[in-house]
């Protein structure tokens, strides 16, 4: 059987027709009927590309559906030896196990490829992270300083707008560059109360609006010199086109430079900095889970963990029982 060479990026790989035929049916199918983000359709490329890579080696010929269904326990944790042993982080290796299960409930699925092999390899043991949110004080001094370096005045009120957006209302980097100029048509600046937002999995959730955030995105778009109709970008770059991530991560990071603040300081954590003012404030979980577009509950728990820690740390600089405890003990 002649085989086939196969885009999967950022490798090019040499596949069995059926084979590479079926991984781009499951790209198709994590794209239109999982609704995955493109993002984690890439990663997941680049992860099975990446252990096709490994096959091809192992094997020493251009893999098929066949060498998927002889493949034992030890092809798998052999494949993850190597990729630890060239520097691949617990979490990459997570994902990676993750993106090869997927591929293979996929080909079960279609009669394809049956392995029980893959079912029995336990994900590395990843560390508990607690999200990092900056201070009160921080967070304002980022939205404060927004476009500080625009070089136009409607650029200096789109990253003040979106960077309100992140920490006025808790979205997601990716949750706020899809928005839409549609989604601030609900009757001007007085009227717009909430957005509605589409998050993970295509799942929506309305959330509130400061007056503040509100007049900020009415006044950013009204000086957009970009796309006016209802299906254009709400944020954009430069010229015109959909703002990306990596322009926002940047001039957050001027920003970083600017302020003094650490390398944890992201878009990103921003929005932990929402969750965790808001818990500080008494807001309850339940409300937080919703407002964050946090399926389960388990997950914004977490920031329990981050506001303990800072109670903990307020007490023990400022209780006076906390400093007499200490000077005893000193």
């Amino acid at each position: 059987m002649r085989a086939v060479v196969a885009e999967l990026d950022p490798l090019r790989l040499t596949l069995e027709p059926a084979l590479a035929g079926a991984v781009e049916e499951w790209t198709a199918w994590l794209t239109h009927e999982r609704r995955a983000s493109p993002h984690s359709i890439a990663a997941y490329r680049r992860d099975v590309a990446g252990f096709l890579r490994f096959l091809t080696e192992h094997r020493g010929h251009a893999p098929g559906l066949e060498d998927l269904r002889r493949l034992e326990r030890g092809d798998f944790r052999g494949w993850l030896a190597r990729s630890s042993a060239r520097g691949l982080v617990p979490a990459s290796n997570a994902r990676a196990i993750s993106a090869l299960k997927s591929l293979f409930r996929f080909l079960a699925k279609r009669g394809l490829v049956e392995n029980a092999a893959l079912g029995t390899l336990r994900p590395p043991r990843l560390p508990r992270s607690v999200p990092k949110a900056l201070s009160a004080a921080e967070a304002q001094d980022v939205v404060d300083e927004a476009g500080i370096y625009a070089s136009s005045p409607w650029i200096a009120l789109r990253d003040r707008a979106l960077f309100m957006l992140l920490y006025g209302a808790g979205l997601r980097i990716a949750e706020a560059l899809s928005l839409d100029r549609r989604d601030l048509s609900t009757g001007g600046a007085t009227a717009m109360t909430e957005l509605v937002v589409t998050g993970k999995g295509s799942k929506q959730r309305r959330v509130p609006l400061l007056p503040e955030i509100r007049a900020a995105l009415m006044e950013y778009a009204t000086a957009c010199p970009f796309g006016t109709a209802k299906e254009d970008p709400l944020f954009v770059g430069a010229r015109g086109d959909r703002l990306s991530a990596r322009v926002a991560q940047r001039e957050l990071a001027r920003l970083r430079a600017l302020l003094g603040l650490p390398d944890s300081a992201t878009p990103h954590a921003l929005r932990h900095s929402f969750a965790t003012h808001l818990l500080a404030g008494g807001g309850d979980l339940r409300t937080i889970q919703e407002l964050l577009g946090h399926s389960s509950l388990s997950t914004t728990q977490r920031y329990t963990e981050v506001d303990s820690t800072a109670l903990m740390k307020l007490y023990n600089e400022a209780h006076p029982r906390a400093r007499r405890g200490a000077n005893r003990r000193a």
